[in-house]
């Protein structure tokens, strides 16, 4: 026993251990799959950080505060792109349901606190809970240490918060998942399966024999030595390359002149001899074979390859189809292999009438040549890289957090966005921007999840810590009855959007459930239908309302206390 009384002490002696030892227990107890169900990180950490905060362990609270304003401003800046498309473009109808469907979720969860007469804080975590969006307990937490109440009064509030959170957060995940995937199908009267391939149809027209994939690498690579003065010795390569049979472009790869393989550029004029190695379409390479000499030459056919990620910031992309695509001069000779859209990095269907937007994520294929002529034209190559541009990051933080902290006066009651609140604006803000302009600083994949993820767990741990001590009888106080709660408050924004979005915004439905998902920021649920349906067509509605609904529902923890306090 001398051992635990020793680790005990130090761990209230030295409170950053018990933090990360929370981030540890968390982690793991939120990897574990139960069937096809995790806890989840965040809901791992906080039942951690409640059983170690049961030795009594004080934490500065400014801890928490640190790393929540960097989780707040990474979220924004995932989303930022889909934000300001869904409210400035053709996202708009789905903009719209999203703000709807999150207005839903804050009145469930008022109505569910007014009826049952809970305060602030229950009311707070029963929002984060239901809603399954942890990031609201942190703006809950700013409002309700700003309320008029006793200092002992203010700290109830906020330990009630993690009970609610931890009573309500399973069916908030599952149901809502349970809800979409197999009731959604039902309350639509629909075949999901049957409305997504016929989506998935609708969205090949026009698409080649070969599919979306030949449409963008539909050609081989051939060596040809020319032999007849009369084909296209004579003519400079960009002449050449500019189709000579069928109107079929054609691209010279590489070229060797008396016995060296030489560099050219698209004035470069050929000469009887010459050996070329030429990409295209098959059939026009055949036609080729007929007017000049093919050859084996390994070394010319050497051509690099290179796979790559491209995001998409060219406004001459943005909103175009694979199809019209894949005709630009630029993008022939490569192919798409995988298109990954929002914060989440979703997969979305590569087909024929599949649109780009700018900040998706393209993963192509082919000769550098054409790969470096794509992202010229399309984007900017996502290269692995590991330095973050701290600049960009640290005075994004604080141009928001002065913003954010404004107050300004309504009502007699001062009504703020926060810190917080103001770091997840600029993250939108800057998001956006960099989503046209990336060269205004780099934030690779790595270090964003690290800010989402461990920004968030490191609050949550603390959280946990500090309610540790009240948190076994506050469950026993209202455990029973706020799972109820919590219940209605997850079911009844999750039944009437499918309704909403099938007979107010007419919604296609194999996309209306995915517009679902994205509204309730329910990332499991939508890969619940999208396993359902045996498709990826539904993640097609959910980018644009995850986004819209990832800000509202976590403004609504701010919301939510000012309602009630």
């Amino acid at each position: 026993m001398a051992i635990w009384h020793w680790i005990e002490q130090t761990l209230r002696s030295y409170p950053e251990l018990a933090i990360f030892l929370a981030l540890a227990v968390g982690y793991w107890i939120g990897g574990k799959k139960f069937g096809s169900f995790s806890l989840g990180s965040v809901t791992g950490t906080l039942l951690a950080g409640v059983i170690i905060g049961q030795i009594g362990i004080d934490i500065s609270p400014h801890i928490k505060s640190v790393f929540f304003i960097m989780f707040l401003f990474a979220v924004g800046f995932g989303v930022g792109p889909q934000f300001v498309r869904g409210v400035a473009n053709d996202g708009l109808p789905q903009a719209v349901f999203a703000v709807i469907v999150s207005c839903l979720c804050l009145f469930s969860v008022y109505l569910a606190a007014v009826l049952s007469g809970y305060g602030p804080g229950l009311a707070a975590g029963l929002l984060a809970g239901t809603q399954t969006i942890s990031a609201s307990i942190g703006l809950a937490t700013d409002a309700i240490n700003r309320l008029d109440m006793s200092a002992d009064q203010i700290q109830a509030q906020l330990d009630a918060i993690p009970v609610a959170y931890a009573v309500t957060y399973l069916f908030g995940t599952v149901g809502t998942g349970w809800i979409i995937a197999y009731l959604g199908p039902k309350i639509l009267r629909i075949n999901l399966q049957e409305e997504c391939a016929r989506y998935e149809k609708e969205m090949s027209e026009g698409e080649p024999d070969g599919g979306m994939q030949s449409a963008w690498y539909q050609y081989i690579v051939r060596s040809f030595k020319l032999t007849k003065p009369d084909f296209i010795a004579g003519k400079t390569v960009a002449q050449a390359e500019a189709g000579m049979t069928g109107g079929e472009r054609l691209f010279l790869e590489n070229l060797r002149r008396n016995g060296k393989i030489i560099e050219f550029d698209a004035n470069t004029v050929l000469q009887v001899g010459d050996v070329v190695a030429v990409s295209g379409r098959h059939e026009t390479l055949v036609d080729w074979s007929n007017r000049a000499e093919e050859v084996a030459d390994q070394e010319l056919l050497q051509i690099p390859i290179e796979s790559i990620d491209v995001v998409v910031t060219s406004k001459n992309a943005n909103g175009k189809t694979l199809l019209e695509l894949s005709k630009s001069p630029c993008a022939r000779g490569v192919y798409v292999t995988r298109i990954r859209r929002g914060s989440m990095g979703v997969d979305i269907p590569v087909q024929a009438q599949t649109k780009l937007h700018r900040g998706d994520i393209v993963s192509v294929s082919g000769s550098r040549k054409h790969v470096e002529s794509v992202i010229e034209e399309f984007g900017f190559a996502d290269r692995p890289t590991s330095v973050t541009d701290m600049v960009f990051v640290g005075s994004g933080i604080v141009i928001g957090g002065l913003i954010g902290a404004i107050v300004v006066p309504v009502g007699g009651i001062p009504i703020t966005l926060s810190t917080s609140g103001g770091a997840l604006i600029a993250g939108l803000v800057f998001g956006w921007l960099r989503s046209f302009k990336p060269k205004l600083g780099s934030v690779p994949s790595a270090t964003l999840w690290f800010m989402n993820s461990v920004g968030l767990n490191v609050f949550i741990a603390v959280v946990g810590i500090t309610a540790g001590p009240t948190f076994i009888q506050g469950v026993k106080e209202v455990g029973i009855e706020l799972f109820f709660w919590g219940l209605f408050a997850t079911s009844l924004p999750m039944l009437l959007a499918p309704l909403i979005g099938k007979y107010i915004f007419r919604f296609d439905p194999a996309i209306n459930l995915g517009c679902c998902g994205g509204a309730r920021t329910s990332t499991a649920s939508v890969a619940m239908v999208a396993e359902a349906a045996k498709s990826n067509v539904p993640m097609l509605g959910y980018t644009v309302p995850y986004a819209i609904s990832n800000t509202f529902l976590t403004l609504w923890g701010m919301v939510i206390v000012l309602l009630l306090g």
